[in-house]
């Protein structure tokens, strides 16, 4: 008799959905801030500390949410998650001061946190081992369709024609909110669910973060992501930067965010034969060294159809590393701390999106706009390095910790979700 209720086949495809609504208000927020904040005054410095204070309040959040995670059910935190996103985009857009800015900009942070760190639990508990690399790039597709969309949005809405910029940029803002909110739609039934009458066993004792960290794989994939992670955030907040001394308009601007975001779908619709033809730890390390050169390539004063081009193969260089980097974590850390592991992987990510904007900021503005990117090209080939070393994991054939699948009664677990 099957004791579980749960949603579908068609539960992945409703996350992916789910998850580019809630991605795309964030990627039309996050250039829109940045036009916001320079109508009120802001340079680069301050650019940065705004684009920092997103990932502050995760910073603190992450662990203690992936420890609840661990024992209980994820589906509720997409909701809150949604309600946070909306709120930090709508108060963004009626804010009159940076520091109102900043704040609000981490309730929007804090909302994403949640819903990631549900989603990529409702994933890596659903998922069988050999579905890990494909349903991670599958879940991915919604982020990237979210970016894809985001900036173009944000571009079309904002004008800085006639003294304009600060009134379309705070009405971007309000939009987001409200395309954040379309995510209610899709996300009802997404996660398995035990059926009355079938105990759940009692949550195992908590694994100490230290011996997380301490697993092979885990910091390899941990850093990869941050690096990763921190050159998508960088573009985004400092492209329009770029924009403005470059005198080239926010539409255009939006457009070169969204075909990035385009270039990292189109990698991700052909992870799984990339995979096989190079291997995991190949196509982590070659997608990373030329990512890292690209980045630094952008510092060069090209013309716009020149930085279309490295924006599209960055774009799909970088589409490699978030899913990879969350299977390496999922398949490397004890069985019973796997969302608490994959909330370590998004506590680096917003390490790096504290310390990346901020140097970033620091650095524009001594040395110009243009070496943030220098920078992340820097961290990249760092990561290329890394991921050399000790960002091997196992595969499917030979994954000496797999997924759990989704719970059974006759298969007990500690990830169960409880009721």
């Amino acid at each position: 008799m099957d004791h579980t209720e749960g949603p579908g086949r068609s539960w992945l495809l409703r996350l992916v959905i789910a998850f580019a609504f809630a991605q795309g208000a964030v990627s039309m927020a996050r250039p829109a801030v940045s036009y916001r904040a320079l109508s009120l005054g802001a340079d680069e410095r301050a650019i940065g500390v705004i684009t920092g204070v997103y990932a502050l309040l995760p910073l603190f959040a992450a662990v203690p949410l992936g420890r609840r995670t661990d024992h209980g059910r994820c589906a509720p935190l997409l909701p809150l998650g949604v309600v946070l996103i909306a709120g930090g985009c709508a108060l963004s857009g009626t804010a009159g001061s940076l520091p109102a800015m900043a704040a609000w900009s981490g309730v929007m942070g804090l909302g994403h946190l949640c819903f990631v760190i549900g989603a990529q639990s409702i994933v890596a508990r659903q998922s069988a081992p050999a579905e890990q690399d494909r349903n991670f790039g599958h879940f991915t597709i919604g982020a990237s369709l979210g970016q894809l969309i985001g900036p173009i949005a944000a571009g079309y809405v904002i004008s800085e024609r006639d003294g304009l910029l600060g009134r379309t940029s705070a009405l971007a803002l309000v939009v987001s909110a409200a395309v954040a909110t379309a995510s209610f739609v899709s996300l009802r039934r997404i996660e398995h669910r035990t059926a009355p009458g079938v105990r759940a066993p009692a949550p195992a004792a908590k694994v100490p973060v230290g011996r997380i960290l301490r697993t092979r794989g885990v910091p390899a994939g941990i850093f990869i992501s941050l690096a990763v992670l921190s050159a998508t955030d960088i573009l985004t907040a400092y492209l329009p930067v770029i924009g403005e001394h470059r005198a080239i308009a926010p539409a255009t601007i939006g457009l070169l965010l969204s075909l990035r975001a385009a270039a990292t779908i189109a990698c991700r619709l052909v992870m799984t034969p990339m995979l096989r033809v190079l291997g995991r730890t190949a196509l982590l390390t070659t997608t990373c060294l030329l990512a890292g050169l690209l980045c630094a390539g952008i510092a060069l004063p090209v013309p716009v159809w020149a930085l279309a081009t490295m924006l599209a193969v960055l774009g799909f260089c970088l589409g490699v590393g978030q899913p990879l980097s969350m299977t390496t974590v999922v398949r490397a850390a004890p069985p019973e701390a796997r969302s608490t592991a994959l909330a370590l992987r998004l506590t680096g990510n917003r390490l790096g999106q504290v310390a990346a904007p901020a140097s970033a900021g620091l650095i524009a503005g001594v040395a110009g706009t243009a070496a943030p990117f220098v920078m992340l090209g820097v961290l990249l080939l760092a990561a290329a390095g890394l991921g050399v070393r000790g960002g091997r994991a196992p595969g499917p054939a030979d994954d000496t910790v797999p997924a759990r699948p989704v719970p059974r009664p006759e298969q007990p677990s500690t990830n169960r979700n409880l009721t």
